[in-house]
């Protein structure tokens, strides 16, 4: 049976993983930088870009940019499985997301499908992100908001 502790951190582990999605969603680029990443992230996008290490906040600010043109977006996330070994851990996050340009000629949305391999460490007694590893299952819609 897990202790107190355990669960504690588990729960404040899933807070942090969601916080991730609901900070994109919401624009909240600064608290997502401060209270969600590390101060510097082992980073994989899935998206082709070299994979290594980036500041938590440089992944704030690219996010900010590529999504600045679009009416909404949205993330639903979860099936989280968590590993704690001490200060660290490990977790697995499925998640759908859907972003929206309403003007868009070839149809107002795309929508991504995948899963996202993280590592978090526990600092100053909060669990921020510094590992995140994206793959992308399914990509649909208009792709290129076009």
């Amino acid at each position: 049976m897990a202790g107190l502790q355990e669960l504690a951190d588990r729960l404040a582990i899933s807070d942090t993983i969601t916080r991730l999605f609901v900070y994109t969603d919401q624009g909240r680029w600064d608290e997502l930088a401060d209270d969600v990443f590390a101060e510097t992230v082992e980073f994989d996008s899935g998206f082709g870009d070299p994979p290594g290490p980036r500041s938590g906040r440089d992944i704030a600010r690219g996010w900010q940019a590529g999504l600045a043109g679009l009416d909404a977006v949205h993330h639903q996330a979860g099936n989280h499985l968590v590993e704690i070994d001490g200060d660290s851990a490990s977790a697995h996050a499925d998640a759908i997301a859907v972003q929206v340009k309403k003007d868009a000629a070839n149809g107002p949305s795309r929508m991504f499908v995948g899963s996202y391999a993280l590592g978090l460490r526990r600092t100053d007694g909060a669990w921020h992100i510094d590992r995140f590893a994206f793959h992308l299952k399914v990509l649909d819609g208009n792709v290129e908001l076009t």
